[in-house]
């Protein structure tokens, strides 16, 4: 007779023999171990994968620099001058919006300091920013820095909402009454679309509607949600929004980021914004002594400084290639199937080793599991490296895992609770002993 084990095995084979999507793994180099065997890769939240085709993106570019030098801005393949531009219609499917709204600029903290100098603009009345709990530490320190630019203690200003007693993450409910109850005194709302810690996937429409009612701002730090929820940043009209690409984005280690402004601020000259010849307009850009005011471009590329890192934007040119291929809705798909097949998996194991402080509801949740391990976290984390499965350890006791939807399988993750209980196995046989 067949063992629970080995139908779960069985069962993830067949998920994953019959997923379409299961061809992109193939355009990626999965690291190995030392046995030069595959490693189980949990940890796209932190770096995404290399797509195979990244290495010629940046190989070509290197060339042009090499053979063209200075013509390489007009010549070549891909001029550098209008690069930043080629990515505008592909960025713009990824997170919902339309191309006017997007550039990939700089780096994230980077962008929301540049955007925060635009939409974050204290009164007297209004000045609080309220934000999601846990805050990831680059946005708090970036509001608090806000905050004393402005002149405002920052202990007063920004508002982190507290989770309930005995709960790991926010209700719905408990963030749109925060903002109903300070109303009148918010000048930003200024959340995560998934929370780095928990994996907890925000309800991003109801939270821009209720900002809009009260005439608030409302920002978004989308490094955990960008290729990987199905955003529709214009249609619930999010202000502004920005992400890195090195996670699900999978554009390398320091990758070039995203920048998201509605195009119902597409033409406001009075908006106050650190300015640079990028921003400005292209058709007058180079008549330096002609132009000495700057006249903002249109759109979300108004906000740019400096001209693109082409070496650190080349692959991202195959990475949303790779996204517009697959489609982030069916990726969105695929990513809800993984995680609830590894919730099933870790609660077959018992509460009494593992607790999981993601949201159940899986629209509530990014490609991510957060693991509270009862009992010794350190022996599990050691464990899984002896398996050759690479997850992220926060210490004291949470693990998260992030099974992203381009790259990994229903098979590995079923491996990765076979762990998972050998661990709680062993820990229940010492506490008999």
């Amino acid at each position: 007779m067949e063992s629970e084990n080995e139908k779960s095995l069985q069962d993830a084979a067949s998920q994953d023999a019959n997923d379409p999507l299961g061809q992109f793994r193939d355009r990626f180099h999965i690291p190995t171990g030392q046995d030069g065997e595959p490693l189980i890769y949990f940890s796209g939240h932190s770096l995404g994968l290399m797509p195979r085709k990244c290495f010629d993106d940046v190989t070509a570019e290197l060339e042009a620099w090499r053979d063209l030098a200075v013509a390489g801005h007009l010549e070549g393949r891909h001029p550098w001058f209008p690069y930043h531009e080629s990515f505008r219609a592909s960025g713009a499917r990824l997170v919902g919006a339309e191309p006017i709204e997007i550039v990939f600029m700089n780096t994230l903290t980077a962008n929301l300091h540049f955007l925060l100098v635009s939409f974050y603009r204290p009164t007297s009345g209004r000045n609080r920013i309220l934000c999601d709990s846990p805050t990831f530490p680059s946005d708090l320190y970036a509001l608090q820095a806000q905050a004393r630019w402005h002149r405002l203690d920052p202990d007063d200003v920004v508002q982190v909402m507290k989770l309930r007693e005995g709960e790991s993450s926010l209700r719905d409910d408990d963030v749109l009454q925060a903002i109903d109850d300070q109303r009148d005194k918010l000048a930003l709302v200024m959340f995560s679309g998934v929370n780095y810690y928990t994996g907890q996937a925000f309800d991003i429409e109801a939270i821009a509607a209720r900002c809009q009612q009260y005439g608030i701002t409302f920002g978004l730090d989308l490094a955990h949600a960008a290729g990987n929820l199905d955003l529709k940043l214009h249609d619930h009209g999010v202000d502004f929004a920005t992400w890195c690409t090195y996670k699900y984005g999978n554009a390398g280690p320091g990758a070039v980021a995203g920048a998201f402004v509605h195009e119902r601020h597409a033409d406001d000259q009075e908006l106050v914004r650190l300015a640079g010849w990028w921003g400005n307009d292209p058709a007058t850009r180079f008549r330096m002594d002609e132009n000495t005011k700057f006249i903002a471009h249109p759109g979300a590329e108004g906000w740019q400084v400096s001209n693109p890192p082409i070496f650190s934007m080349a692959p991202l040119r195959t990475s949303l290639e790779i996204f517009d291929e697959a489609g982030i809705t069916a990726l969105r798909e695929r990513s809800i199937r993984l995680t609830g097949y590894l919730e099933q998996r870790i609660d077959s194991i018992g509460t009494d080793h593992y607790q999981i402080i993601t949201p159940r509801n899986p629209d509530r949740r990014g490609a991510q599991i957060s693991i509270r391990v009862i009992g010794d976290a350190s022996a599990l984390q050691q464990s899984l490296e002896e398996a050759g499965i690479i997850t992220d350890f926060r210490p004291p006791d949470v693990v998260r895992v992030a099974p992203t939807p381009l790259y990994n399988t229903f098979e590995e993750i079923h491996r990765f609770t076979e762990v998972l209980e050998s661990v709680a196995q062993i820990g229940t046989k010492r506490g008999r002993d």
